[in-house]
């Protein structure tokens, strides 16, 4: 017997499969078979079971299915509880990017007025900056400026929500290393199914792209951390050992994001030892 979407092929005959087009997907994708068994489909097969007339009536089934199948598919894609948070902190870091662009500009632009200011401009936070341009000028100058500190208001509120959502959509991942962290890791490894199959040493350098590609075309150093440089544990180690820290936190968090794919829940007892290796390592390597 040879199964396929419309029927079941028996000794020359068919069995037709009842049912509409999502149930046909829904078997369509049941089905399994190997290259000893494969037999290719013959669209005469369809028309024994009464599923069509002819050829062309069979194609137009078929295409009805692929259409039904791509839909199911992209429906299943989306209802992951990654899938906003994904869009979330990809938005939040180009938020990051045209702040610190209009930043710079409205800055230049300022000083085009005020020759003097480039002292002031070298030592002063860019926000403070951004402020003062925006209390002490009139005209487009001042509206821009005023634009972006609300632009910058909007993304603080987006922050916190990232970091809130990456708490449920990464429990133990964001109780290792923050939510806002946890999931510029999970962006940047493409979303949680792709992070939960990453080994550690490629969650070690997640986010240091320039660096790795740098290495293997130049034969640089080795990058020895990404994203995962903001931990406390990692950044405030010394140079010289802080690539072992860093690989021992891109351990744990390698077994977290599997937890959080496969189990969905924070899981205290793998939190509670991992957290108390990463600290004994990081404090022993500051002392």
């Amino acid at each position: 017997m040879r199964s396929y979407w419309f029927g079941d092929v028996v000794d020359g005959g068919c069995i037709p499969f009842e049912g509409n087009t999502e149930a046909r997907v829904r078997r369509l994708h049941s089905l399994r078979t190997t290259m000893d068994d494969f037999v290719p489909l013959d669209w005469e097969a369809a028309v024994s079971c009464g599923m069509c007339r002819d050829r062309s009536d069979y194609l137009s089934f078929l295409r009805e299915v692929c259409f039904v199948s791509a839909e199911l598919e992209i429906r299943e894609q989306y209802a992951g509880k990654d899938v906003e948070l994904l869009q979330m902190v990809r938005t939040l870091d180009e938020m990051d990017e045209l702040i610190n662009r209009l930043s710079e500009r409205v800055t230049e632009w300022h000083q085009v007025r005020n020759p003097t200011f480039s002292r002031k401009y070298r030592r002063t936070p860019a926000h403070v900056l951004v402020k003062n341009i925006a209390r002490s000028n009139k005209g487009a100058l001042g509206r821009v400026a005023v634009h972006i500190e609300e632009f910058s208001a909007a993304r603080t509120e987006l922050a916190k929500e990232v970091s809130n959502r990456a708490n449920r959509v990464l429990p133990n991942t964001s109780a290792l290393i923050g939510g806002l962290v946890a999931a510029r890791l999970m962006s940047h490894a493409g979303g949680l199914l792709p992070l939960s199959r990453m080994p550690a040493s490629a969650i070690q350098v997640l986010g240091a792209r320039t660096a790795l590609f740098a290495h293997l075309r130049t034969h640089s150093p080795s990058p020895k951390h990404g994203i995962i440089f903001q931990h406390r544990r990692v950044h405030n180690a010394p140079r010289e050992v802080r690539g072992k820290v860093a690989r021992a936190l891109a351990g744990k968090l390698a077994i977290a994001a599997r937890l959080d794919y496969f189990r969905g829940v924070p899981v205290p007892e793998f939190l509670e030892k991992a957290q108390a290796r990463i600290d004994l390592l990081g404090g022993s390597e500051e002392e």
